[in-house]
């Protein structure tokens, strides 16, 4: 994440907290990001210097002026006149990391082999709510080649009870042995 992006997005969070927003401009900053990233050829138009700023703006107004609150339509439009446009999803990512900070919301990651039902999934959120004493938001992804087992990522660290870590261990384990 470049620092421009961290700068943008932060103080987007700190004006929409300030004016008790942040959960809203939360919401419109994801919704934009994707928008704009499922559409790569409208971020390319919106990156063009050979455009109009004014004509840039204007496109970001007809796309998102009239669903979101002007202080996300603005910042949308400092972006694209900075030439920072394609910047938005590093910027929707500091924004949240600076909200889930405020909240007390830790994001997890948890990769399975097979997919979790609803009742494991409350489990986990509620085990590791208990464990650190913050919020979860929990993400949940299937992934097969890990056999079996868990793997968490939170706040840069890795947990990894799966068994593919286990036999990749063992096998390491045997690898060093000499006879």
């Amino acid at each position: 994440m470049t620092a421009a992006a961290k700068r943008y997005g932060g103080s987007l969070f700190e004006l929409a907290a300030e004016e008790q927003l942040d959960d809203r401009i939360l919401g419109e900053l994801d919704c934009a990001a994707a928008c704009i990233s499922a559409e790569p050829a409208y971020a390319r138009l919106l990156s063009m210097p050979s455009i109009p700023r004014a004509q840039r703006r204007a496109l970001l107004d007809e796309a998102f002026g009239p669903q979101m609150h002007p202080y996300t339509v603005s910042f949308l439009k400092i972006l694209c006149e900075e030439g920072l446009i394609r910047q938005l999803t590093d910027c929707a990512k500091e924004y949240r990391t600076r909200y889930n900070q405020a909240h007390g919301i830790l994001e997890v990651r948890a990769a399975a082999a097979i997919p979790l039902d609803a009742d494991t999934r409350r489990r986990l959120r509620d085990k590791l709510a208990a464990v650190t004493g913050r919020q979860i938001d929990l993400t949940v992804t299937v992934e097969p080649e890990l056999l079996g087992g868990i793997r968490l990522d939170m706040d840069g660290t890795r947990l990894d009870g799966t068994l593919r870590c286990r036999l990749d261990s063992i096998r390491e384990g045997l690898a060093r042995l000499t006879l």
